[in-house]
Order: C-alpha cells, then structure tokens, then sequence
C-alpha cells in the first residue's frame, strides 16, 4: 500500500461529501440551476479522482515513485480542476467581476487527470 494516496484520497472523499451535501442543502438556495451543476462537476470530478487515489495507494504497493507522482499529479487535478470550479462558482453567484486568470486552472487540472491517467496506465503496463 502506497499510504499517502489512501490518506489523501480519503479526506479528499470526505470533503467531496461534505462539499456535496452543502451544495444540495445550501447553495441551491443562492446558486443558478447553470452554477449548481458546475459546482455538482466539480464535485463528481473529485469524487472519481478520491477513487483512483485510492486505488493508486492500493496498487502502487512496491512502487513508490510511481505513487509519488501519481498521487501528485491526480491531487493537484482535483485542487486546480475543482477546487476552480468551487471558486468560479462562488465568485460568479456573489456577481463578482474580474475573475482573471482562475478559469485556466480548471483545463490545466484537466490535463493533470489526463497526465494522471495515462502516467497510472503506463505503470500498471509495465509492472511484472
């Protein structure tokens, strides 16, 4: 077991739960229908990044460097890629201009689960 992944992938499931029921709860209240789902995408998004941490931390036994940098690359997608959308979404609701450049992290989030993905395919293809 690669520990780190399974740590983090359990708080970020936590939190993905909690963001969700917060947004189910609460933020349809003051959210668009348009920026409800983008804040639900962004928790599916981690949601399903939580899960391939988890099996990183399964799978990567022995392969440390592999967990390493599949644990940061699927990591640092779920803090670009959702934690933008979070941010996007609270910020348009509060009719708050000026956003600059935060809409670019969430395709660059993209390309860490992209990265992610196929980083984790290459080690499985090539483990004995």
């Amino acid at each position: 077991m690669y520990k780190p992944a399974v740590l983090i992938a359990t708080l970020s499931a936590m939190l993905a739960v909690v963001l969700g029921a917060f947004g189910a709860h609460y933020l349809k209240t003051i959210f668009t229908p348009e920026l409800l789902n983008s804040f639900d995408t962004g928790v599916k998004y981690q949601f399903y990044h939580s899960f391939a941490l988890l099996a990183v931390g399964i799978l990567c036994k022995g392969n440390d460097s592999a967990g390493k940098i599949l644990t940061i690359l699927f990591s640092a997608g779920v803090l670009l890629f959702s934690g933008s959308i979070y941010a996007l979404c609270i910020l348009k609701s509060n009719q708050q201009i000026g956003l600059g450049g935060l809409g670019i992290l969430t395709p660059i989030g993209g390309l860490m689960f992209i990265a992610g993905w196929l980083y984790f395919f290459l080690s499985m293809w090539r483990q004995k």
